[in-house]
């Protein structure tokens, strides 16, 4: 079996496209088709199916994709393995981690990394909370900077902090002049929320059911600063993290006395394999500086 006809598959599966999966491989449309009709002859199935220009995986295609996922990851990892006996290893790293974290927590976690690993080159990714677990998975990153996955998971998870999570209302609201508030008192209100799938709105999600009622969503968002911009303008309230470059001039934040409103970032990668020199160095720092912030919380 060839090994590009792996990568080729591989390619189609993500994109679900011929056309699309040919222009990123450098292919022609005819000559990938003829790859992908080879591959399943020599398998004796069909491993897509057509949904008019797309196609999607079926049933062999996904158990068959599982595979190939695996064997490309360790053919990469005995590349890097090579090249770092021979002293020549990639001195490149990738990190994904929620949005959330870009406000504060990542830069200064990359800048400390910089200092001693000034010749390491960090890819960063910002993605909410389930994309972050699918692209560990695939093999598209290193580390992921996330909530806990689940229990079956294939991924090793550590955890990193917790940080209290606050009501957030306009400064002109009847809550605004409360120090403490239940997370019930805004079960009345209109919300802002996070979309679905981002670490946060998983958490928020939790928390409500934990308080025993749904929230009545006015918006949705993906970024903290959009929230308290929308809340600012007496749009509907919140729940947030504390970041420094809040602006407090329209926007109050109220400690939650119950549920206890708290989320837990860690730290993901793949338990089965091997990471690089660099990606160890960088889990590491991470794993420390995770310690230190979690003593400031």
């Amino acid at each position: 079996m060839e090994w590009s006809k792996l990568e080729y598959f591989r390619t189609v599966a993500r994109t679900q496209h011929f056309t699309r999966a040919a222009e990123l491989l450098s292919l022609s449309q005819p000559a990938l088709s003829r790859a992908m009709a080879s591959l399943e002859q020599e398998l004796g199935t069909t491993l897509f199916d057509r949904q008019g220009r797309n196609v999607v995986l079926n049933e062999y295609g996904k158990t068959f994709l599982g595979y190939v996922e695996k064997a490309l990851r360790t053919m990469d990892e005995g590349k890097a393995k090579i090249q770092e006996m021979l002293g020549v290893s990639n001195r490149s790293v990738s990190l994904a981690f929620l949005p959330t974290l870009g406000l504060g927590y990542v830069p200064l976690l990359v800048k400390e990394f910089n200092r001693s690993h000034p010749d390491v080159q960090i890819q960063l990714w910002q993605n909410p909370h389930e994309t972050i677990l699918k692209q560990l998975e695939t093999g598209d990153i290193d580390l992921g900077l996330c909530l806990s996955p689940l229990k079956e998971s294939l991924l090793e998870w550590r955890q990193l902090f917790s940080e209290e999570l606050f009501v957030i209302v306009p400064t002109d609201h009847r809550l605004a002049s409360n120090d403490y508030v239940r997370l019930t008192d805004i079960a009345d209100e209109p919300f802002i929320g996070m979309k679905h799938g981002t670490g946060l709105r998983i958490v928020m999600d939790e928390l409500f059911d934990q308080a025993g009622f749904s929230p009545q969503i006015a918006f949705e968002g993906e970024e903290v600063p959009t929230i308290a911009g929308l809340v600012g303008a007496g749009l509907g309230v919140s729940l947030t993290p504390y970041w420094s470059g809040l602006d407090l001039s329209s926007v109050r934040l109220l400690r939650v006395s119950e549920p206890i409103c708290r989320r837990t970032i860690g730290i993901a990668w793949v338990a089965e394999n091997e990471l690089s020199l660099v990606a160890m160095n960088l889990k590491e720092h991470i794993l420390e500086y995770g310690a230190l912030m979690n003593r400031c919380f």
